[in-house]
């Protein structure tokens, strides 16, 4: 959730890191700092708030130095200000550490430190890390890279931590536990992020921590160097990857906002999604996460499908596609209630594992249980080398590209093309669909990218519709079959960005309390695309028209009757039912998008949420 910048080399290190923690602002965050090593001397500087507004503390202050650590604070412990804003300084001055994740034990060390003399000057759990990090340096008269492992092992929960040593300016450690830190190897510099977004325009070769890793980073006379061991004080050769990520794909180019633009690059992703993983003409799918387990994925008794927010939603669709086309059962959890019961899952079952960022922390948790558990277990995410990536048995990423805006768009709908193809490939194992009905879904799947592009063209129609109802209260979502989904993904979009207080519902339960709700006041958003259950939902608009409330309802092309008592109607394009989610999304994205804009908010950095929930 937070964000991590660092960098020891021959540059100005302030300007890399500033750059870095805006690159990072993303993930969200209430406060910044930043920590530079000037010939022995910290210089620290931090304030609640923005980057911008900790840029425009610094001005005119001694900016010097070519080692220097930033950080972008989601509160946890404590509130957001400029005393709990990191980096955190130890009590005696000499060590400072920026930290993303939670120490859980911190009070019990709290009061240990306290007992001994230590004064502590915020309410962080970070700050109390980094003296017991100097408690162990001082006592027992060990080195530096010693007392971090040593704390450590001591600790419980999650970090990414950078620590600089006022004695030692030529020198960052770092180490990881259940949160990003990628390491990004330059000539003659190191930088460290919490992502490879600050990374890209300096090196594309990095370094991945694992888990319970740490890596000290040195320069001595005018060489670099970088040794990675782990908490075993085992030393281990370092891996260097390539990094696939282009500089011009995190930035905004024309749009206003990231979430506009990550909406309008729906059709590119998705042709990214499946190239090479189908052909429409020859009628075949090929994941290659699903074929190196096929027998386990076909003698499977269930599949769990676990995951949070809109990956959950996402998931939810991935019920009705699997159960439909591959007739297994499935059940979708919350990975945050899945951690902590008791779940029913083993050696005969499949857990699929969704999250964008690949490091959410509580689906990691219910990744591990289901292991644990002998559960073979499929990822699905989208950015390579994650957490979740690598804890995972197989599995696929959904190339989406960087997503930026913190409301999540472009990665629900590869997430749902991933968990289509998933679908369709157990069938064809199965034998639970036929060949017609294969190479049908194929094509439209195909043609998908064009008819989300036909959806796109009516964004200023979108806006138009907005306009009448940005100042409303409260919304109401209904959809049926597997539009029921994307009404509680309409619905969370709307709340995440425009803090309008939005419900989505299974339509059939409107007559189960929602419809006290109805009046003039209250939009009620429609997604009357099925048709399967196309009167159901003509007698719902019906019923909400009843009670004068007003509908917006997302229609197929050509349709008729509810659009004629229908207060307003987006039109898409008509194609399979049980892949009518892919276009029904799209203009609830805008919808919301258009909303917040009109309150004049922040749509791609909306408050209190962060991009990558790598803490409880």
């Amino acid at each position: 959730m937070c964000g991590i910048v660092a960098y020891i080399g021959t540059k100005q290190a302030f300007p890399v890191v500033v750059k870095g923690l805006q690159r990072l602002e993303y993930r969200g965050y209430d406060s910044a700092g930043v920590l530079l090593n000037s010939g022995n001397e910290f210089l620290l500087y931090k304030k609640a708030g923005k980057v911008q507004d900790l840029k425009n503390f610094t001005q005119g202050k001694n900016l010097s130095g070519n080692i220097g650590m930033g950080h972008t604070r989601w509160a946890t412990h404590g509130e957001p200000n400029d005393r709990n804003a990191h980096p955190h300084v130890s009590n005696t001055g000499r060590l400072a550490i920026v930290h993303n994740g939670i120490i859980e034990n911190y009070a019990a060390i709290k009061e240990k430190l306290s007992s001994e003399g230590y004064v502590f000057h915020s309410d962080t759990d970070t700050e109390v890390l980094i003296n017991l990090i100097e408690e162990i340096l001082i006592q027992e008269k060990t080195t530096l890279e010693d007392a971090v492992r040593k704390a450590l092992n001591e600790v419980v929960g999650a970090y990414a931590i950078v620590i600089m040593d006022n004695e030692n300016p030529n020198c960052l450690i770092v180490a990881r536990k259940a949160s990003p830190l990628v390491i990004g190897i330059g000539q003659n510099e190191y930088f460290v992020a919490s992502d490879a977004t600050p990374i890209i325009e300096y090196t594309k070769e990095v370094i991945y921590l694992e888990d319970q890793e740490y890596a000290v980073l040195q320069r001595k006379d005018g060489q670099y160097s970088i040794k990675v061991k782990n908490l075993k004080d085992i030393e281990k050769s370092p891996f260097i990857q390539k990094l696939e990520l282009e500089l011009d794909k995190i930035e905004k180019n024309e749009f206003e906002h990231y979430m506009l633009k990550e909406i309008f690059e729906q059709p590119s992703v998705i042709q990214d999604a499946v190239r090479g993983r189908m052909n429409a003409n020859m009628g075949w799918i090929k994941l290659g996460g699903v074929d190196e387990y096929l027998n386990r994925i076909n003698k499977a008794d269930k599949f769990v499908i676990t995951a949070c927010g809109t990956s959950y939603h996402a998931g939810l669709l991935g019920e009705y596609l699997i159960e439909e086309l591959a007739r297994i059962p499935v059940e979708v959890e919350y990975a945050s209630e899945y951690r902590y019961r008791n779940p029913i899952i083993n050696d005969k079952d499949v857990l699929f594992a969704i999250s964008q960022s690949g490091e959410t922390a509580d689906t990691l948790a219910a990744i591990e249980i289901s292991k644990e558990k002998g559960a073979l277990v499929y990822g699905i995410c989208n950015v390579i080398g994650s957490s979740i990536a690598r804890a995972s048995h197989a599995g696929s990423y959904t190339h989406a590209g960087p997503e930026i805006g913190v409301a999540s768009t472009k990665a629900f709908t590869t997430q749902v093309v991933i968990l289509t193809l998933l679908a369709l490939q157990i069938a064809q194992l199965k034998g639970t669909i036929s060949k017609s009905y294969t190479h049908q879904l194929l094509a439209e799947i195909d043609d998908i990218p064009n008819k989300i592009e036909e959806v796109l063209k009516y964004n200023e129609q979108i806006k138009e519709i907005a306009k009448h109802f940005y100042k409303a209260k409260h919304f109401l979502y209904l959809g049926r079959g597997v539009n029921f989904p994307v009404a509680l993904e309409g619905a969370l979009k709307l709340k995440e960005i425009s803090y309008i207080h939005a419900e989505g519902y299974p339509a059939a339960e409107m007559k189960h309390g929602p419809i006290a709700l109805i009046d003039e006041n209250m939009p009620v958003v429609i997604l009357a695309t099925n048709d399967s259950t196309y009167e159901k939902i003509l007698s719902n608009v019906q019923e909400v028209k009843a009670r004068k409330g007003k509908v917006i309802a997302v229609v197929n092309k050509g349709e008729k009757e509810i659009s004629r008592i229908a207060d307003y109607t987006i039109e898409i394009p008509k194609t399979d039912e049980i892949l009518s989610p892919l276009l029904t999304v799209i203009p609830l994205q805008l919808l919301a998008y258009h909303v917040a804009v009109l309150l004049d908010l922040n749509v791609d950095q909306p408050r209190n949420l962060a991009k990558s929930v790598t803490v409880e």
